[in-house]
């Protein structure tokens, strides 16, 4: 059976959601720190301050703390989860 109509499918699924974000982003939306953590922290008597490490330099620590876990995870794999032994006919 050729499946000729997936392809058309997931162009059309991928302009929705390119449509989508691009909708998304013009929205004014206030981020947990502005809106929560601000609020308790002023109503605490402390402002909120400005982080040392901000923005995408942020996100770049968090993506590659993800990676070397990652790859460590990956490196000592057969260490976290050895394999199954397998039952042989010999009945063990």
């Amino acid at each position: 059976m050729k499946r000729s109509w997936v392809l058309p499918v997931l162009i059309v699924l991928a302009l929705a959601g390119v449509l989508l974000a691009i909708y998304l982003s013009r929205a004014s939306w206030a981020g947990v720190d502005d809106r929560v953590v601000g609020k308790f922290a002023t109503e605490a008597g402390r402002p909120p301050v400005e982080p040392r490490i901000s923005g995408d330099l942020l996100l770049f620590f968090f993506l590659l703390a993800g990676a070397v876990g990652g790859f460590v995870a990956g490196y000592v794999f057969r260490g976290l989860f050895p394999p199954r032994a397998k039952k042989g006919n010999d009945g063990e």
